[in-house]
């Protein structure tokens, strides 16, 4: 029977029982679920709920069984219901009625938030890690290639003219978002519910402040209905992962379309290709699409998990078992898919001459063109408009701007020069663009440091 047997005459059917265990999914916690019972049996005994003698039996008697699940020694039985069970009876099993002392002033509410916010709360240091590599892998790249010109798009067309450094380091930054994200998911766990029992506290003397800093919370949850019911630091940790997943996908579809016959703009390492088992030549991007699909897994965990919460009543409701299984997920998910983009970029090859050969179709220094006008006294739509029917006369030839002559500019306004050769040059085009943020050589080196800043104290904070 069942811990909390007693009020029953008979137990839930055999079926019944396996559709409401959550011991397959929240025994990942069991190392979280030792943590706060030491805790836990420490405080009542420096209360005087319960002797030294039988705290130091449950400390010594965990101690043993996790060191059996680390080893592999643990059998977990699928008639404990979940984890923290598990963990109970086969303490009472080793150590007799100590064992049964250990529960006194909690319910399975409190440790069970104790221990998701415990995992959560480490988890989103991992994440903080992995979100580290992949920005030192995008910053070596960027170091890597300051000087490769690259097209820039709007709407998938060439726009202008952009260094890949720069094109990088937009990615950078939103990972450096996804970091902050990730760093207050992590805040937002660091709140201790032990104490709080089933949802009203509990008349033992216990001192939440002890196991607050038993355990390395920061804080108390001063609520203990909202101490038990609370999730939302676990929606925290999945919208960033959410997010930092978007943004994954979008640089993984750029490094699809980057790696194709079409583009050549990069080569993947075969450690992170396939190849096809019809088609010998092929060397497929997988990972970069797998990737790229598992960022809907990701979204999918939390829009579960907020249609779970959205209309429950306090405190605690069983609906909230299922709060674990997608966040775990999300965060195993997030972490693989950063690894492997960090392995991408590391060994992946850059073509600058294909990028350059791009850059160099599509007219992009149309803009500049258009600002040597503006500069000299045209207003800005005439000249958009005498830009516009230059590249629709280069159309009609088959030609670029820079192959028009003197004559083709000065037919459409007597205002251009022949310094209007300059305006074509696509390195004086890119390095014209020294405004803060902007894509000149000079701008991308400040941006640069920026990042590496930025990354150096975002290192810092992520091993607190």
């Amino acid at each position: 029977m069942a811990l909390w047997s007693g009020r029953f005459e008979e137990g839930v059917s055999a079926f019944a029982h396996r559709f409401g265990a959550s011991l397959p999914v929240d025994k990942a916690l069991y190392a979280q679920d030792i943590q706060g019972s030491k805790a836990h049996a420490a405080m009542l005994a420096k209360a005087g709920v319960i002797s030294s003698e039988d705290a130091d039996a449950i400390t010594a008697g965990l101690d043993g069984i996790e060191k059996d699940i680390r080893a592999g020694r643990f059998s977990f039985d699928i008639n404990d219901e979940d984890i923290h069970m598990s963990i109970e009876r086969e303490l009472i099993a080793r150590i007799g009625d100590a064992g049964a002392r250990l529960h006194t002033g909690r319910s399975r509410n409190d440790q069970v938030a104790t221990d998701t916010r415990l995992y959560m709360k480490e988890r989103a240091g991992d994440l903080m890690a992995a979100n580290l590599s992949l920005r030192e892998a995008l910053l070596a790249q960027a170091e890597a290639h300051k000087d490769v010109i690259m097209p820039g798009y709007t709407h998938m067309q060439h726009a202008q003219p952009v260094l890949f450094a720069h094109h990088l380091l937009a990615y950078t930054w939103m990972f450096a978002r996804d970091f902050q994200r990730l760093a207050a998911a992590r805040a937002a766990a660091d709140a201790n519910p032990l104490g709080s029992a089933a949802l009203a506290g509990t008349t033992y003397p216990l001192d939440r402040t002890q196991t607050t800093e038993a355990l390395g919370f920061a804080q108390a949850i001063p609520n203990s209905l909202d101490a038990v019911s609370d999730r939302d630091f676990l929606l925290d940790l999945m919208y960033a992962a959410s997010v930092s997943c978007l943004h994954l996908s979008r640089l993984c579809e750029e490094i699809i379309l980057w790696s194709t016959s079409e583009f050549g703009f990069i080569t993947l390492s075969d450690a992170y290709s396939t190849g096809s088992s019809i088609m010998p030549q092929k060397k497929n991007p997988d990972f970069a699409e797998l990737i790229r699909g598992k960022s809907g897994r990701v979204v999918g965990d939390l829009m579960a998990l907020m249609m779970t919460l959205k209309s429950l009543p306090l405190a605690y409701n069983k609906d909230m078992q299922e709060d674990k299984e997608g966040a775990i997920d999300a965060a195993d998910t997030l972490e693989d898919c950063c690894r492997c983009m960090a392995g991408m970029l590391q060994t992946m090859t850059v073509h600058p001459e294909a990028m350059l050969a791009q850059a160099k179709k599509g007219y992009l220094a149309a803009t500049d063109v258009a600002d040597y006008l503006a500069k000299r006294g045209v207003p800005f739509r005439k000249a958009h408009e005498i830009v516009g029917h230059l590249v629709l006369l280069c159309d009609k030839r088959g030609c670029d701007l820079d192959d028009l002559t003197l004559e083709d500019f000065q037919t459409e306004s007597a205002v251009f020069e022949a310094d209007i050769v300059d305006a074509l040059d696509l390195r004086a085009i890119v390095d014209a663009r020294t405004t803060y943020g902007g894509t000149a050589t000079s701008a991308v080196e400040q941006q640069l440091a920026e990042a590496q800043a930025a990354f150096k104290a975002d290192g810092a904070r992520a091993v607190r």
